[in-house]
């Protein structure tokens, strides 16, 4: 059992209580991390006067051979050391004998796991944006190419009104934006160094925290050495964002799922994103878009663990704070996993305008524009709002949609009725003049996709962002 602590100790860990403490079955993940924090220090300290230059270089060398020869398969990280801190000090020393015993010099075990989590945290932060950001581009695509494509929109599960395609879509556009905003704020709340926080209270070397913070991309150190190792908000944080990513992600499945059901016949999905039934074959299973609404759980659960670990521990580090990664390492993993399986379904799949213009035009959804109608006529909106209320009662007795009343039908229930009520309820007309920005009118959509167009092709750099401390 590798350890680096066993000075103060004077019999050996029990084997039980060791396998229960290690953590090198999970944080082997960030073993770049630590390698990358391990040689921005050993630059430091060999800048610093506290490491020779030539001890310094002969570090970073080791360090950069060990990283080479893990990805390269040539070095296999074993369990049988602690956690992966002390698998890349253990092996240096191998390699290098004492000087490699020089490399921890300044550090605590403390500051160098809060160091790797948030440089790992940082990596999923950007690589999620960057799945986002396709999200959105295949997205954006169905909008401009659907502006006409007239659908209808619901509330309750039951049709409401008629919008089209492309503004249906535009509101999970809003979301998945939102999203990213969300995982830029958090970027410039972490991006702050812990290094140099020591176990909790600095240390009596002179180091330059600037520069080891400087030389792994943060804005600077942070400002407090407690907080520095106890730290673990912007994980929090960051699962917090993935939880309402899964759950935009989950809606849209939901939604998916119920259009590609024999009911709806809105869209079929690829057969590459679909599975049939062992026993039924006519079936085609929208498995992709279930799993997806499955696996937000997971997220959930994440959050859910690490609030509750964070809950009541008291300054400053602890070892509750360990259990930060297992299940935060499989909430990373599937929210980008969801992303990029429920994009590709997205990409491919085939949207039935046809279906979706008839579901439209035959579930009463004009009938709020038959209501406007009789009020620019000088109806109450109360008023109208009754006589259309008896008019689909009328409608659904005679099986018949509004539209496909005689003008003696209409004028039955209301005199106000003529003949220029059958343009003001048709499908496209009650699209057509929904011209207020963000309603689902063309020229209104057509303005809302040009901006979204510019923002995309902006290509928001997170490192731009305004740096607060």
């Amino acid at each position: 059992m590798a350890q680096l602590w066993g000075g103060r100790f004077t019999k050996e860990t029990d084997k039980l209580v060791y396998n229960f403490n290690a953590s090198i079955g999970f944080d082997q993940k960030f073993y770049k991390q630590d390698i990358e924090g391990s040689i921005a220090h050993v630059i430091m300290l060999g800048r610093q006067g506290i490491l020779t230059k030539e001890e310094s270089n002969q570090i970073v060398d080791c360090l950069c051979s060990i990283r080479a020869d893990v990805e390269n398969g040539v070095l296999e990280i074993s369990d049988e050391y602690e956690d992966i801190h002390s698998f890349v000090e253990a092996t240096l020393i191998d390699r290098l004998g004492d000087v490699g015993k020089k490399l921890h010099t300044g550090r605590s075990r403390n500051d160098q796991v809060a160091l790797d989590m948030r440089l790992y945290t940082r990596l999923q932060v950007l690589e999620t944006d960057d799945l986002l950001k396709e999200l959105l581009e295949t997205i954006l695509k169905i909008m401009e190419e659907n502006v006409d494509t007239i659908m209808p929109g619901f509330t309750h599960l039951q049709k409401a009104q008629p919008i089209t395609l492309a503004h249906h879509m535009g509101a999970y556009f809003e979301m998945f934006k939102r999203d990213r905003s969300r995982l830029h704020d958090i970027y410039v709340r972490m991006n702050y160094c812990p290094l140099g926080s020591g176990a909790l209270a600095g240390t009596t070397y002179p180091l330059d925290r600037e520069l080891t913070a400087e030389l792994m991309g943060f804005y600077g150190p942070t400002l407090n050495s407690m907080d520095g190792v106890s730290d673990r908000d912007y994980l929090i944080e960051f699962l917090s964002a993935a939880s309402t990513i899964m759950m935009h992600l989950s809606r849209f499945s939901e939604e998916v799922i119920i259009w590609n059901s024999n009911e709806y016949q809105f869209v079929e999905i690829d057969d590459a994103y679909s599975t049939g039934s062992s026993i039924m074959p006519q079936k085609k299973n929208p498995d992709i878009a279930e799993l997806v609404r499955g696996k937000t759980g997971r997220v959930y659960g994440a959050l859910m663990s690490l609030l509750t670990t964070m809950k009541g521990i008291p300054l400053a580090y602890n070892k509750d704070m360990q259990e930060d990664k297992e299940l935060s390492f499989d909430a990373m993993d599937t929210v980008k996993g969801c992303i990029a399986l429920f994009n590709g379904m997205l990409a491919t799949m085939k949207f039935n305008k046809e279906r979706m213009y008839a579901s439209a035009n035959g579930g009463f959804t004009n009938a709020t524009d038959a209501a406007d109608y009789l009020v620019n006529h000088g109806v109450p909106f109360r008023d109208a709002h009754g006589i259309i209320g008896q008019l689909v009662l009328y409608c659904i007795d005679q099986k018949k949609a509004i539209d496909e009343l005689s003008l003696e039908e209409l004028k039955a229930i209301s005199p106000v009725f003529e003949a220029d009520i059958y343009d003001a309820i048709s499908m496209e007309t009650c699209v057509s003049k929904r011209l207020t920005i963000g309603a689902p009118g063309q020229e209104a959509m057509k303005k809302v996709i040009e901006e979204e167009r510019a923002y995309l092709n902006e290509d928001w750099d997170i490192d731009d962002e305004y740096k607060i401390r």
